[in-house]
């Protein structure tokens, strides 16, 4: 759809918060990638620098009104805006460019489900941006093959991706039963988005741990639910548990669920090989080595393990992801790269920054 290699102008609206900052600081290291308009609701014209000073080079630019017409004569742009806000702007955008949404708007394909989750007409659906996603029973073809003639793509959510890239491969390979998956996620605070919060106050957060959303009702859960069934899941049930650490960024999600009878562990490794083998953003950990969150912090990888509870019967997969990288801007430069005809790691990278 895109002459493959070309040279590109990129947008970011919502620039002066955590994703589309994020945005900003990956699309800067993107060869083939010009900034385009950076752009912003409450803090419009305002120095970029005042948000976020750590992009040196984009400092003294001015944030601009996020309006279509701002907007426009980009070749791709990247909605970083609250849940509800990217529907209407982009009914406004040409369909010649390419839009990724980091908002929720359109990642569901089942309106009842949004409707129920988010309490406002559902926008749409727009093709998935999670690339590894094994789609099927057997897994034997992943999401990418969707996304690379579209000018449309719906950027997965940060809790979604880690636990589906932690548990889809053994659904794709019938080995589990996906109708009691167990989810608990630890979560950095800038999953929260940039407002100011009292709970997420350093004096507040800081040597303390605690849940959220419990019960049943976060509003990641149909995404997750969807995403299995797409891998080959006939039913999904799935018990979910965030919950909040004093650390800025990064998610450490174990999952769990019910191994069918006559699954072996060997039986295990092999069906997250297979689903992993050949992606460069996922890293399948050596057996006993486990994940952590500073493993991926800054790289758009998640670090991944596997093992069985042989007393429970149960298998535990372990996945860790930069909220912020692999969660969220680096999948959208990763969709991004798949539309233009870019090599998928451009402008990305799987090292981590440690300590």
């Amino acid at each position: 759809m895109y002459p493959v290699g070309m040279s590109i102008s990129v947008a970011v609206a919502g620039a002066s918060g955590y994703a589309g900052g994020e945005a900003l600081r990956l699309l800067l290291g993107h060869p083939n990638v010009r900034v385009g308009a950076v752009t912003a609701h409450s803090s419009a014209g305002e120095m970029l620098g005042q948000h976020h000073p750590h992009l040196a080079s984009l400092a003294d630019r001015v944030l601009e009104p996020t309006t279509a017409e701002v907007l426009a004569g980009h070749d791709a742009v990247i909605l970083a805006l609250p849940h509800g806000a990217s529907g209407p702007l982009a009914e406004s955008l040409s369909p010649e460019v390419l839009v990724l949404d980091c908002g929720a708007d359109f990642r569901l394909a089942d309106a009842k489900a949004w409707e129920s989750f988010y309490g406002t007409a559902h926008a749409g659906t727009w093709p998935y941006g999670m690339p590894e996603l094994p789609i099927g029973e057997g897994g034997d073809a992943k999401q990418r093959q969707n996304l690379n003639d579209t000018s449309r793509i719906a950027v997965p959510g940060c809790n979604v991706t880690a636990v589906t890239l932690g548990i889809a491969p053994g659904v794709a390979a019938g080995i589990i039963d996906p109708a009691d998956i167990v989810a608990v996620l630890a979560n950095g605070t800038s999953g929260a988005g940039k407002a100011v919060k009292p709970h997420l106050l350093a004096s507040e957060i800081n040597g303390s741990v605690s849940p959220y959303a419990v019960g049943g009702i976060h509003r990641h859960i149909p995404e997750i639910e969807q995403n299995l069934r797409w891998a080959g899941a006939a039913k999904v049930g799935l018990n979910f548990t965030p919950t909040l650490v004093p650390m800025p960024r990064g998610i450490l999600a174990t999952i769990s669920a019910p191994l069918y009878e006559g699954v072996t562990e060997s039986d295990v490794r092999q069906a997250w090989e297979d689903a992993y083998s050949d992606e460069q953003f996922i890293r399948l950990l050596p057996a006993g080595q486990w994940p952590s969150t500073a493993m991926t912090l800054g790289a758009n990888t998640a670090a991944i393990q596997v093992t069985v509870d042989e007393r429970a019967s149960r298998l535990v997969a372990v996945c860790a992801i930069d909220n912020l990288v692999k969660g969220t801007a680096g999948a959208a430069v990763q969709c991004l790269n798949l539309v233009f005809g870019y090599p998928e790691e451009t402008g990305l990278t799987t090292i981590g920054v440690a300590p």
